[in-house]
């Protein structure tokens, strides 16, 4: 990938935090690579080349610089927008595909072949998925030596690494140091910890609305499953069969206060990647701020909230089910039913897990729910049977919402009973698809009252938003959250 190198000289010299995680620069003399923001001496013009992302930079030999420790920088994905292949392998990376697989599988489920998905690689992001996967291990690593008090193998296990000698490996590999003498550099004893309770900071690029994500979570919340007390989100999920608990609150800085409590410390990574997805830790505000204020209809509502963030899923089957139980009708009902379906069919925590600020049970299994009458909701039969419908598409296909999201909409509307609107929710929140747009969203409709008082067809809703592409997902947040406000 390109850069403006002479441009990049320029933002590292006045240490500009603008620019903090958009590329990092590697110093040939020392064969570290850095942040913008770095507070070491400014290397010369001539001993430095910037590098898209920190896989690049350790591709070519550099490691991480231990006193702006590249692996806090806000995620800001150099790739983004540039190919939808790309961004479904870098989350399957990033959820631990290559930890456990190869190449070869990971772009089969891709439908690709692995040389396209190498070349798509080089293209796109600068270095192989390989490079990806093991730099992404190695500043997990990194930030666990720093960040928790789990030993050195916990360490090596939670990073996704299979076994402690690879571990030790590749770190000696990279840094020149073992894992236990950056341990000892800055300070922590690390003996081992009776379970897998872990406390991580992730990063995002301020500003971050945080207040109007806690309000939209609090309107949403099926008790027993999760709760909002105190400013901090918790909630339970499943994963691979594993049973795990994670509480979400604002940090004092420009990142967000993660625990997590997991039976199975190799899961940590798509625990991690369901958190930044969750609460959209990968946006880039001033990006996507600049370009839907360029619309007047819009300006108003990115100035008054410019942190604003599309509200993700921890599980895309739980947001399908959540949307077909809140078909036309409002989210105060919808709650109700949820909370109704979880108390009936959610899995109750076991007692040692069960004590974690109200959260009880874990969200009903597509399983559960198809093997149920569902009499206990209440529903027009129409509703339960699309509901049962979607549960047994999802659980015929392994892979429900591995694809691309023209074809992840076209299983759903292949389902007797969703239409337009659920399936572009659900691409939306479940998807991360930024340029999702329910077009068919009475409420957006609502905030799009025309100049005459006419409130726009779906028709005219859809070609109005051509204009806020590819953000056309945060345009909706933005007027959903103004509605709310009102």
């Amino acid at each position: 990938m390109n850069l403006d190198q002479d441009a990049c000289y320029a933002i590292i010299s006045a240490r500009d935090s603008r620019y903090d995680g958009r590329f990092f620069t590697a110093v040939k003399t020392t064969g570290i690579y850095c942040r913008p923001v770095c507070p070491a001496r400014l290397p010369k013009r001539e001993n430095v080349v910037f590098c898209a992302s920190a896989a690049v930079a350790q591709e070519a030999g550099f490691r991480p610089c231990l006193r702006c420790r590249p692996e806090t920088a806000p995620d800001t994905p150099a790739w983004r927008g540039t190919s939808s292949s790309v961004g479904r392998a870098l989350r399957l990376i990033e959820e631990g595909a290559l930890d456990r697989g190869n190449v070869e599988q990971m772009a089969s489920r891709l439908g690709l072949g692995d040389r396209q998905l190498r070349r798509l690689f080089l293209k796109h992001v600068g270095a192989s998925p390989v490079s990806v996967a093991l730099t992404r291990r190695l500043l997990l690593a990194k930030q666990l030596l720093h960040e928790t008090d789990l030993n050195i193998t916990q360490v090596a296990l939670a990073s996704g690494f299979g076994s402690i000698r690879r571990f030790n490996e590749a770190f000696q590999e990279v840094f020149k140091v073992p894992p236990s003498f950056l341990r000892r550099e800055i300070g922590v004893e690390a003996p081992a910890v009776p379970t897998a309770d872990i406390h991580l900071k992730l990063r995002y690029r301020p500003p971050y609305d945080w207040a109007a994500m806690a309000d939209f979570m609090k309107a949403r919340l099926y008790p027993g499953v999760e709760t909002f007390d105190g400013g901090v989100y918790r909630r339970s999920l499943v994963i691979e069969g594993q049973i795990g608990l994670v509480a979400v609150s604002q940090g004092k800085g420009n990142w967000l206060d993660v625990r997590v409590k997991l039976q199975n410390l190799t899961l940590l990574p798509k625990v991690i990647a369901r958190v930044r997805e969750a609460f959209d830790l990968a946006a880039d505000p001033e990006v996507i701020g600049a370009h839907l204020a360029e619309d007047e209809a819009l300006q108003d509502l990115v100035r008054l909230r410019p942190g604003l963030r599309v509200p993700g899923a921890f599980e895309p089957f739980e947001i399908g089910v959540r949307a077909i139980l809140g078909q036309q009708i409002t989210v105060t009902a919808a709650i109700k039913l949820g909370a109704t379906l979880v108390s009936y069919l959610g899995e109750a925590l076991p007692s040692d897990w069960s004590q974690q600020g109200g959260v009880s049970r874990l969200f009903p299994s597509a399983e559960a729910i198809l093997a149920s009458s569902l009499d206990f909701l209440g529903m027009p039969q129409a509703r339960v049977r699309c509901l049962k419908a979607y549960c047994a598409a999802f659980l015929a296909e392994p892979d429900f919402f591995g694809v691309d999201t023209p074809e992840v909409v076209s299983r759903l509307r292949a389902i007797a009973g969703i239409g337009p609107w659920t399936a572009s929710y659900v691409a939306l929140r479940a998807l991360r698809d930024p340029d999702a747009f329910p077009a068919e969203d009475v409420a957006l409709a609502r905030g799009m009252i025309q100049a005459d008082g006419a409130r726009p067809t779906r028709e005219s809703l859809e070609q109005r938003s051509q204009v806020w592409r590819p953000w056309r997902a945060y345009a909706a947040q933005h007027i959903w959250t103004e509605l709310a406000s009102g």
